[in-house]
């Protein structure tokens, strides 16, 4: 446990909101921040660089949430999120707070971004090496079908315009239907094409199905289906051909460790191991905290837990209104993850990700259930990830050895599956599939070994293990998803990716910004622009 105080700027002199019934002179507003992942410990960054007395309750005994790290021995994975994408909005942050990024992050490009093994039903798997090159990206889908690579730029285009229209309404709150009417939103409304997919859409561009799953499998960042997800959503490619994929030395927690030391060196206090129980409210509004049996008065509360299970579960439903366990409960969620997490002996020779698709990919999609009303079976050649982060990071296992993150998208928990039962079976049949389709035998190398299952996943707090939040789909997007301000407890706010605009740390940090901002309008202090004059990632610091 480690506290920090901040000075007290003169501007917040008797300004504050005052629960506590303590003079309010001279102090300003506490905030209090529900979890150290990447949503919480942004958006402390932004209010602490304001001059705000912030502090982060983390229940875990180190910050990150899913995006922290796992060591056994020694050797170190991340948690959960192991690509970096649109390093400018993390940026931005530290921007906005008179801090460089490239100071306390060494980022790395990587090319190619990621090589993609496209299951085949008769075995022989489509290669794919990803790169942001986009001419030999071009030729390598022009081996599929002519058209295809001369139809590739034309798609990157459509999506450099649907990005620039998106952006705003990607960075402001959307509250109301009101919100969509305004003029930037209405931009984004040609390009938004509401009816159409992810894979609709591409199918406009590409003819050959494994150039279709090149530029849809994306939408499984999201936890979802390029056959129901949104068309918006083509702009998850785009991203990476725009922007690249990065790899922090240190892994993705890296940049958890870099906000919270920024934050600390602004006067914050992180407590980790510090579980909250319950966001008191009294007369409608928030009142202070019940962490570990103690009171922690507070003017202003950001959560950043998982949103729907902190509903439920830090405020009492008596309160809630029309927002019951019942109807929480009942909104569309995405998949799942088994995880392994593996220490092995010697190099591993695959590139820094790899990706293989199923070669039944609609059939896997149904099996986990990213579509809705489907799911609930694990398949038997499935889908799967491997991250070698090692080729590209040494510290991360000792020398000459590797430290192997493998992923597998599953159901939640809502299927009947016994993962008691399972996870053994999930483990032989991932290790059989690195054997036979990527040529890595694991046999006898394995020193360092940790499983987690959908029931791990819900057990840290995660309704339904659901580990990429509430589904993406229309009726769950902007100002559908949970809002910022929670509506019954004045004071109370979310921010991470259960709500708007949604998962991914590029998009976390955006809802960071979004939320920030808000309690600041509330508190009536200006905020600081993040904006970027430009995008281009080596005004962050990339090391090629």
């Amino acid at each position: 446990m480690s506290y920090f105080v901040g000075n007290v700027p003169e501007e917040f002199a008797a300004t504050c909101n005052n629960p506590s019934g303590e003079s309010s002179l001279m102090r300003p507003p506490k905030i209090a921040i529900v979890g150290a992942g990447p949503g919480g410990l942004a958006s402390a960054v932004l209010l602490a660089g304001r001059g705000l007395d912030v502090t982060i309750y983390e229940a875990q005994p180190e910050i990150g949430g899913r995006t922290g790290r796992i060591t056994r021995g020694d050797y170190s994975f991340d948690r959960g999120p192991t690509f970096f994408l649109m390093p400018y909005v993390l940026q931005e942050i530290f921007g906005a707070v008179g801090k460089n990024l490239e100071d306390y992050v060494d980022l790395r490009r990587l090319d190619p971004m990621y090589r993609l093994l496209i299951g085949q039903p008769d075995g022989r798997d489509i290669t794919i090496n990803a790169t942001q090159d986009l001419a030999r990206m071009g030729e390598q889908l022009g081996k599929l079908h002519p058209e295809d690579g001369r139809a590739f730029e034309s798609f990157v285009a459509h999506n450099r315009k649907k990005l620039n229209a998106a952006e705003p309404i990607l960075r402001r709150p959307i509250r109301s239907f009101a919100d969509l009417i305004s003029a930037d939103a209405m931009k984004v409304l040609p390009v938004l094409k509401p009816t159409q997919t992810v894979d609709s859409l591409s199918s406009r561009y590409f003819k050959h199905p494994a150039s279709k799953v090149a530029v849809g499998f994306q939408s499984k960042y999201l936890g979802m289906s390029p056959y129901d997800c949104p068309s918006l959503f083509t702009i998850l490619p785009f991203i990476e051909y725009e922007y690249g994929v990065w790899h922090p030395i240190g892994g993705c927690h890296a940049l958890m460790r870099a906000l919270a030391k920024v934050f600390v060196e602004l006067g914050g206090t992180i407590r980790t191991g510090a579980p909250v129980d319950n966001v008191r409210v009294d007369r409608g509004r928030v009142t202070g905290l019940e962490v570990q049996g103690t009171v922690e008065p507070c003017d202003h509360v950001v959560i950043n837990a998982d949103a729907t299970w902190a509903l439920k579960n830090l405020f009492s439903e008596s309160i809630r209104g029309k927002i019951t366990d019942a109807s929480l409960d009942s909104k569309k969620y995405s998949c799942s993850t088994f995880m392994m997490y593996l220490g092995v002996e010697g190099g591993i020779d695959l590139p820094h990700h790899t990706i293989r698709t199923a070669p039944d990919y609609r059939g896997n999609l149904l099996d986990i259930g990213c579509r809705e009303g489907a799911g609930g079976r694990l398949t038997e050649d499935p889908s799967f990830y491997v991250c070698n982060p090692s080729v590209t990071d040494p510290t991360l296992a000792p020398a000459g050895h590797s430290s192997l993150y493998v992923l597998m998208p599953t159901p939640n928990t809502r299927a009947p599956i016994d993962w008691k039962a399972e996870a053994s079976t999930c483990r032989d049949r991932l290790l059989e599939r690195l054997r036979t389709l990527l040529g890595v035998d694991l046999n006898g190398r394995i020193r360092e070994e940790t499983m987690l299952t959908p029931d791990d996943w819900a057990a840290q707090n995660i309704n339904f293990g659901a580990t990429f939040n509430l589904a993406h789909s229309l009726d769950q997007m902007l100002h559908k998803r949970p809002q910022h301000r929670v509506p019954f407890a004045d004071g109370a706010w979310l921010v991470g990716g259960g709500t708007h605009p949604g998962s991914g740390l590029p998009v976390i940090f955006l809802s960071a910004q979004i939320t920030a901002g808000l309690v600041l309008k509330e508190l009536s202090i200006e905020a600081r622009p993040t904006a970027c004059q430009s995008h281009e990632p080596e005004l962050v610091g990339a090391t090629p």
